[in-house]
């Protein structure tokens, strides 16, 4: 799926909007996760927090009436591009850290964690890590033999 300029305009716009709800204060605020739930018939995106409280929406055209199968698995990394792109903006939000941005699906099922914000632990981008536990593997099993 090609990602249109407003598509991610829509969505940078929707994380600014959560980050409103959260300006930065002295005292943070004892939310563990934001939920990020999109409907894949209508392409609509709806934030929540804990208590299932609705933050902000926006509709995604290009999402509306997607049938394909791994939906979730093509929009996780165009809303984790977003939220990486609006880093510094996330970052200040009067949240108890660690949380997270998660993606769910429309009946409320996890799909993916798309970012957590610590201070002290990093996610990466699980694309990058693809293989890596079998190159661990075969380093171990080289250094065995050795």
């Amino acid at each position: 799926m090609n990602t249109s300029e407003q598509t991610l305009q829509l969505i940078e716009r929707a994380i600014r909007k959560i980050a409103d709800k959260f300006p930065a204060t002295k005292e943070a605020s004892l939310m563990t996760d934001i939920h990020i739930r999109v409907t894949q018939d209508t392409g609509e995106m709806v934030a929540f927090n804990d208590e299932d409280a609705e933050i902000t929406r926006c509709v995604i055209e290009q999402w509306i009436n997607n049938a394909e199968d791994n939906f979730y698995e093509q929009i996780a990394p165009v809303i984790r591009k977003c939220l990486v792109k609006q880093k510094e903006l996330i970052e200040q939000m009067s949240i108890l850290k660690p949380f997270s941005f998660v993606l769910e699906n429309d009946d409320k099922e996890s799909v993916e964690e798309l970012y957590l914000v610590d201070d002290e632990t990093v996610i990466i981008d699980p694309d990058l890590m693809e293989g890596l536990g079998e190159d661990l593997d075969a380093f171990l099993e080289k250094l065995l033999k050795e």
